[in-house]
């Protein structure tokens, strides 16, 4: 009974100590500086999601030529930066407020070279 009752008392002190644990706050959390690099859109659309893989939610729709500056990269995902004039001329697939930053597979993107617009 004694083993049984401490067992319940330390169920909220382990449910608290594995919060913040997982796959992250994704496009929520700080985003790194620009790099420099700009991408563009070289598909119809691009969907730019909250992390760096398949299985995250698409934030919005970046149109075909949309210029993104890049973030970071990891493996074949670029984070890029998110301006508010996006909000207006993508597809927003769901409600974001704070998020600054989102991934976009890099089969999806061309990089643009200095001058280019």
């Amino acid at each position: 009974m004694l083993a049984l009752l401490i067992v319940v008392l330390m169920l909220p002190a382990v449910a608290h100590g594995q919060r913040g644990r997982g796959q992250g706050r994704g496009a929520e959390a700080q985003a790194p500086q620009p790099t420099g690099e700009r991408v563009r859109v070289k598909t119809g659309h691009a969907n730019i999601q909250t992390g760096p893989t398949s299985g995250n939610e698409v934030l919005v729709l970046a149109a075909k030529g949309t210029i993104l500056p890049v973030l970071a990269r990891r493996g074949e995902w670029v984070q890029v930066g998110l301006s508010p004039e996006l909000r207006k001329t993508g597809m927003v697939m769901r409600w974001y407020k704070n998020e600054n930053n989102g991934w976009v597979h890099d089969s999806m993107l061309e990089v643009v070279k200095p001058g280019d617009k």
